[in-house]
């Protein structure tokens, strides 16, 4: 009942519609049961009396037929058109809350979940349901009023005969009830298996490169082959179960017309009922046998939509690890000034990667972490803007703690040019712009400028309108750093961290890149994660982190004057190369 409540919530902005909708289900049905009682009238009054009182009366008779039929039409049309539109509106409040709610998950969300299984939750789970949320209450009304006023004028006609009806609609609905349990499960197994293909192909795809550079194609197909396969069985476990049901109630249906005709012959017989009486009879038990295939049908539909539902409710119900404090402050007039105050850091609770770390940054200053891969450089850089929050201690920007900041107003602080650059498919100008979406293009332009790119992108055929392709394909590792840069540059925090932004880059394009990196870095507190020790000579302090924490701390001079961990580094780079 919690989930029929808050699939309700949904129908609220559209109760006109949705009411209308019921309204016109109401007269169609009434139109539909009125036809076999004119169809009685007729019979056993008007087409009873003589041939000049039917002949007068037919033009009468066939205008008010049309007229009913002409609002049944339009009724029918308003179902048809108004209901699909709402609940296509529907699916699309839900996608834009499913939507919403994944910009709002932590990292950690993302962590442990595929993006092609999230695609499936925004596409194919939200089309069932909106087929669910237009088809459910008209069909559950359409289908109760016709079983429920066809059985009323079935005992008006005969009681006897209704009475063994019920009884065989009865065992039908027991039969219904056992096999729609069974097909629960199998639909959500569906939903499941489905989400695993398309998280297959997000994966492959996503990957193109690297499965053709190893010339893996055969191996993501026979990967891919198996996804396919388990959804194929669970498809047709699906519709074992949906033969069983469907099978079975047309053979309750078949039991139901043997009953009116083997019961309704020996009514006649017996002189209980006329033989037209029969007939309108025979005529109410299809007004009273289609509504069950609409049931039957809408049980299908209804286990689609609410598996899709419960896997939507999954995602919205699931709270943000990382959110505003209710007292949450708006980080104003940024100096820079940043402090590690004994932070301890583990994901999940599981392996320590951060123990009791210090470190104090004043505003301005340069800050560079360097250590082996798996030191938690990377970990410490994100509590800063709270991707991830300190399982101990406090990280705090101009004194004030992290925490209780606005995530908004803290992100919006700080700029961050990482080693993997992602760009927009979209032009150069959308993805320089990210930074600052309001930016003008003078603006846009002296970013570029400022990232030493402007020049590269005004050769281009296109200019600041040139394609990027998917990932930034159409551009190399450092024409995509160098646009991070720019995006960086108009944004214009008073914080940057610098995560590896060159270790992927060639001697030349590290020279450029560098020299970007050394004027965004101007009048900013910067912490820089770095493999090259070249790039970091010139900080104000460098901090050596392993999995036991801060080892070595100090100048570049100094910490090879002390010859100790970052001094074995360093000459491993340089020194050591030719031997």
């Amino acid at each position: 009942m919690s989930v029929l409540k808050k699939f309700i919530q949904y129908y609220k902005p559209y109760r006109v519609v949705f009411w209308l909708d019921m309204f016109c289900a109401l007269v169609v049905s009434l139109i539909d049961l009125a036809f076999p009682q004119i169809l009685n009238w007729l019979t056993k009054d008007l087409f009873a009396r003589g041939a000049q009182v039917i002949l007068q009366a037919l033009p009468w008779l066939a205008i008010g037929l049309l007229v009913m039929y002409l609002v049944r039409f339009l009724g029918r049309y308003y179902i048809t058109y108004q209901g699909h539109v709402m609940g296509a509106r529907m699916e699309s409040d839900m996608r834009q809350d499913l939507f919403n709610h994944f910009q709002r998950l932590s990292f950690s969300y993302y962590d442990r979940n595929n993006t092609g299984e999230m695609m499936s939750k925004l596409i194919s789970d939200l089309f069932d349901i909106s087929e669910l949320a237009h088809h459910g209450p008209e069909n559950i009304f359409i289908s109760v009023l016709k079983i429920f006023g066809s059985f009323a004028l079935l005992l008006w006609i005969n009681v006897p005969m209704t009475l063994i009806l019920a009884a065989v609609t009865l065992i039908m609905l027991v039969f219904s009830v056992q096999q729609n349990k069974k097909m629960r499960a199998v639909f959500m197994d569906n939903r499941k298996k489905i989400a695993g293909v398309n998280s297959r192909v997000q994966d492959s795809l996503s990957g193109i490169r690297v499965v053709k550079s190893f010339a893996n194609e055969d191996l993501e197909r026979e990967k891919f082959s198996d996804s396919n396969l388990q959804f194929l069985e669970s498809k047709e476990r699906n519709y074992r179960r949906m033969g069983s049901f469907h099978a079975g109630n047309n053979f309750f249906q078949g039991i139901l017309f043997t009953t009116v005709l083997v019961s309704g012959g020996y009514f006649v017989s017996q002189g209980a009922i006329q033989l037209s009486d029969l007939a309108v009879y025979a005529l109410y038990i299809n007004i009273f046998i289609n509504p069950i295939d609409v049931l039957i049908e809408f049980t299908e539909l209804f286990q689609k939509g609410y598996s899709g539902f419960k896997r939507f409710l999954e995602v919205v119900e699931t709270e943000p690890e990382i959110v505003d404090a209710p007292d949450a402050k708006e980080l104003k007039d940024v100096k820079g000034t940043i402090d590690y105050q004994d932070v301890s850091f583990s994901y999940d609770n599981a392996n320590t990667i951060l123990n009791h770390i210090n470190i104090h940054i004043d505003a301005g200053k340069t800050v560079a972490l360097v250590g082996p891969s798996g030191g938690g450089k990377t970990t410490l850089c994100s509590l800063l803007p709270r991707f991830y929050d300190v399982t101990n201690g406090a990280v705090a920007i101009d004194g004030q703690d992290v925490r209780g900041l606005t995530l908004k107003s803290l992100r919006s602080s700080i700029g961050i040019v990482q080693q993997d650059v992602y760009m927009f498919a979209g032009s150069i100008r959308e993805n320089i712009s990210y930074g600052k979406p309001d930016a003008t293009m003078e603006e846009i332009i002296e970013a570029a400028k400022n990232a030493n790119i402007h020049d590269f992108i005004s050769g281009l055929e296109d200019g600041y309108d040139t394609y990027v392709g998917e990932r930034g394909t159409r551009l190399s590792g450092g024409q995509k750093q160098r646009l991070a840069i720019a995006r960086v540059f108009l944004k214009n925090p008073k914080i940057l961290i610098l995560d590896e932004a060159t270790s992927a880059l060639d001697n030349e394009s590290e020279q450029h890149i560098q020299h970007s990196l050394e004027q965004l870095s101007r009048n900013r507190t910067t912490i820089v994660i770095a493999h090259r020790l070249s790039t970091i000579r010139n900080a104000d302090e460098i901090i050596v982190l392993d999995d036991d924490g801060i080892q070595e701390r100090g100048s570049h001079k100094s910490l090879l004057q002390k010859n100790g961990i970052y001094a074995k580094y360093y000459n491993m780079q340089f020194e050591g190369l030719e031997a």
